[in-house]
């Protein structure tokens, strides 16, 4: 079969492609480099063109409200090109737990493009993975002043990115479920927990404090984005990733 991987060049796209093209499909990789834009459409009809079943995985530029228009205009045009095109699989990337937290502008622009996804003239399949391992660095990031990291008691199931490519490709080179799969990694933390680990591993001389309300998390009810029933559960430990990573 023919799969189309739209946002090859980025964080997850890039890994899937490296993954897809072990599976002896006929694997294409598109994204603004390769002059595909699903913002203006440049590029998309040409994209699609015999592809069996296209990926979507990229990202808005920011986290903010703008995200909301970013998503609708891309997946709009996406989903245009792939009728005409005849796609019999639309998967799209998204987050666990996203329709549990209205307060966060980036979570709402990713459930509405689902739902353009689901509304949408073309099968599909929704992959929604919990935090990625390799952000929790850059979570920590946000809320670091001086040597303190102030970190909200949010539970959190962090995957790490090889399990979350492994669902994409099953996703992509099975029957479109016209539904949601949810990945997630095999443990359960608390943020504040999960920093604390990070800093024994590569200790910098910050230390984590709880604060509730601190950084996008601390908008996040407690159990919001760790796994439902039923998940794919992945085998990388957060410690065991920690001892690959600096």
């Amino acid at each position: 079969m023919k799969i189309a991987v739209v946002g090859a060049g980025g964080f997850v796209g890039s890994r899937l492609v490296k993954k897809l093209r072990t599976t002896g499909n006929e694997i294409t990789a598109h994204d603004r480099s390769t002059g595909v834009d699903l913002l203006t459409g440049q590029g998309v009809p040409e994209a699609l063109a015999g592809a069996d079943a296209v990926v979507n995985t990229i990202d808005a530029p920011s986290f903010d409200e703008s995200a909301v228009p970013f998503f609708r205009t891309t997946t709009e045009t996406l989903l245009r090109a792939a009728d005409r095109a005849g796609v019999q699989n639309v998967v799209l990337l998204s987050i666990v737990g996203i329709d549990q937290v209205p307060d966060v502008d980036y979570y709402r622009a990713k459930l509405a493009q689902e739902q353009l996804v689901e509304s949408g003239p073309v099968p599909f399949t929704i992959v929604r993975a919990t935090q990625f391992m390799d952000f929790v660095e850059p979570i920590m990031s946000w809320t670091s002043s001086g040597d303190t990291v102030r970190l909200p008691t949010t539970r959190i199931q962090p995957v790490a990115i090889e399990d979350v490519v492994d669902t994409l490709a099953e996703a992509a080179t099975s029957a479109a479920l016209n539904g949601i799969i949810n990945v997630a990694g095999p443990d359960v933390f608390t943020l504040d927990e999960l920093g604390r680990l990070t800093l024994q591993a590569h200790p910098d001389g910050r230390d984590v404090i709880v604060d509730e309300n601190a950084g996008l998390f601390g908008q996040v009810p407690p159990d919001a984005v760790t796994a439902p029933p039923g998940a794919h559960i992945g085998t990388t430990s957060y410690e065991q990733w920690l001892q690959h990573h600096s």
